[in-house]
């Protein structure tokens, strides 16, 4: 992958090989730039990783699942050409409840599940889909385009009833809209207690309100999480979640893959210690080693927080800009587990320790929205503990099931999920990491009680070690909160919405920039579309 020596003069250094890093490598390199990768670890990727953890067994070591993977960015960069290979869940989730029986959600489940307890919501589970897909269609539009880079004292409702947001929303009639105003501006929480009694369902849905955001589902603004985790597909299919044969790693082995038939020089190993500036103006970066390199661009693919305040010297930016990325929130109550099984949970709603459907889907111990707001409210206030929900939020997901490369045969790796956990815990997280990682065992060992003891080992990942490992600040998987202060033109701040940073020459193409987090490859596509308009270059025909 272009390995060779390093070149003192690209036309684009690229700092971070995660997959946006990559993506935006890719593009450029395509319109006959020279364009540099340089990449901390040893392996390129990010979060979006797959390696051993223990003898025998491997997983995703950080992101998980599939389905917000762009079909553009899957087409233009050849990834099944390179060997990515996704395969569907049987359907979305299992949700093991307290009374000893289980909700199932997708496929045909879902109204099979309500039909005894909840009649009335299957007839509106059509009108919240609907409501849904509206939305959607809006947002995937918004997620290609370039935010306006609008200035201080502009909002997210300036940028709807702008002229470019107009022409996308002109399809949608007044109750549309009010739908999508809703989606961004209210709780996920109370946009579901409108539409559903189910609290099974509730929680199947709110899940993903609260992925990644250390929030309640009743904190304003959180339906936005909800919808930002339903604009995917799957093999074109939407809101289906997948799993990539070998891990996230085969997604950006693929597009690593790509990078190198374009002649990207990706360097690993390679930590950079600071941007160089001259004139103001970004102009090249200094390695850990001493080593300067210089180009005509430079794009971060990092936290804005971790750019901002580690590689870019104070006396560089303004002010307030200083002060305003101080306070960019990251942190997202995460604690993230791979775990090798002897064999597959036997859970007591579903028994059995022969594969079924439900082994195969995204396991969810959580049964209610008040459950999940006790979890996050117990880890905030640190009342009765360091910093941890004593009942906890897990996502379970078996990816052996769906990929026998994972694990030696008979055996199993789980993906587990955490919420909720402070950032900042009593004591710091490295006394407190294996106590957690018990906790978090056996709450899927309660529903499944051999669970515990089918564990061979495991890799447990507190927000510090997300941190320390993958450069996600505060153990933040979007590099910053989606928050309405965060997003869109104000991601990761107003007057930098449009990929371009603090500095002329220095760019953006990381999930701390639009449209935010997951493994989409937007954020890196888009950049280099701007990059490309500043230095006038277009792609080629091919």
């Amino acid at each position: 992958m272009g390995e060779g020596r390093m070149r003192e003069r690209q036309d684009v250094l690229i700092i971070g090989g995660g997959h946006n890093g990559l993506v935006c490598a890719a593009y450029l390199a395509a319109a006959g730039l020279s364009v540099t990768v340089l990449e901390r670890r040893g392996v390129v990727g990010g979060a979006a990783v797959t390696e051993e953890f223990h003898p025998g067994f491997r997983n995703s070591t950080a992101s998980y699942t599939v389905s917000l993977l762009d079909p553009k960015v899957i087409a233009e960069l050849r990834l099944a050409q390179h060997g990515l290979r996704v395969v569907e869940r049987p359907y979305a989730n299992f949700l093991p409840l307290p009374d000893g029986s289980a909700f199932r959600l997708g496929n045909g489940q879902t109204e099979a599940a309500l039909q005894s307890t909840s009649p009335r919501d299957i007839e509106r589970l059509a009108g919240y889909g609907a409501m849904l897909d509206r939305a959607v269609a809006v947002l995937r539009e918004l997620m290609h385009r370039t935010p306006p880079n609008l200035g201080d004292g502009l909002s997210l409702a300036d940028w709807l009833t702008s002229l470019d947001a107009a022409r996308r929303l002109r399809h949608l009639d007044l109750r549309g809209r009010r739908d999508l105003l809703d989606l961004f501006t209210k709780s996920a929480g109370e946009l579901l207690d409108h539409w559903f009694e189910s609290g099974p369902l509730k929680a199947a849905l709110g899940w993903d309100s609260i992925v990644g955001n250390f929030a309640s589902p009743y904190t304003p603004g959180s339906a936005y999480v909800l919808l930002h985790h339903v604009f995917g597909q799957t093999n074109g299919k939407p809101g289906v979640w997948g799993h990539a044969i070998g891990g996230m790693g085969a997604i950006t082995g693929a597009i690593a893959a790509e990078c190198a038939a374009r002649g990207v020089h990706v360097h690993r190993g390679q930590a950079v210690e600071r941007v160089l500036v001259d004139d103001g103006r970004a102009c090249g970066v200094v390695l850990a080693d001493g080593r300067e390199l210089r180009a005509g661009a430079v794009i971060s693919n990092l936290n804005p927080k971790l750019l901002y305040t580690r590689l870019v010297e104070r006396a560089h930016l303004d002010e307030d800009t200083a002060q305003r990325i101080e306070r960019y929130r990251c942190g997202s109550g995460t604690f993230r587990m791979n775990v090798a099984l002897s064999e597959l949970p036997d859970f007591s709603a579903a028994p059995g320790t022969a594969l079924q459907p439900h082994h195969q889907s995204g396991i969810l111990v959580g049964h209610s929205l008040q459950y999940f707001e006790t979890a996050y409210f117990d880890a905030r206030s640190r009342a009765h503990n360091p910093g941890w929900a004593r009942a906890p939020v897990v996502e379970l997901v078996i990816s052996s099931t769906l990929d026998d490369t994972l694990a030696p045969p008979g055996q199993h790796v789980a993906s587990l999920f955490c919420q909720h956990v402070n950032p900042e815990v009593d004591g710091g997280w490295d006394a407190h990491r294996d106590t957690v990682a018990g906790l978090m065992i056996d709450t899927v060992d309660a529903y499944a009680p051999n669970f515990r003891r089918s564990v061979l080992g495991y890799r447990a990942l507190s927000p510090l070690d997300l941190e320390r490992e993958f450069g996600l600040v505060g153990g933040d998987i979007f590099h910053g909160a989606l928050g309405l202060d965060q997003m869109f033109s104000a991601r990761p701040l107003l007057g930098q919405g449009s990929y371009r940073g603090a500095l002329p020459g220095l760019y953006l193409c990381g999930s701390g920039s639009h449209p935010g987090g997951g493994v989409t490859g937007l954020p890196g596509r888009n950049a280099a579309r701007e990059v490309l308009r500043d230095l006038r270059r277009r792609p080629r025909p091919d």
